[in-house]
């Protein structure tokens, strides 16, 4: 788990060091919310990604745990 935290932490600190950027370049206010949007939804994603990840990663140490479980029942009777 801690490996997640570390992702998530790196996700975050790349997406407020893109923002920052962002906000002190020098473009038009409309480029700079186009940007903004762009990144917002670019990080969204990846952190939409990263939890899906770790979603099916719990699920399927879930099911392997169950079986074991299953199969040591079976094995007991």
């Amino acid at each position: 788990m801690s490996k997640v935290n570390v992702v998530i932490g790196a996700m975050a600190g790349l997406a407020v060091g893109a923002l920052l950027g962002v906000l002190f370049a020098p473009d038009k206010g409309t480029e700079t919310r186009k940007k903004i949007a762009k990144k917002s939804k670019d990080t969204s994603d990846a952190l939409k990604q990263k939890f899906d990840e770790f979603v099916d990663n719990v699920t399927e140490h879930f099911e392997n745990a169950k079986e074991t479980k299953t199969e040591e029942t079976v094995e007991a009777r």
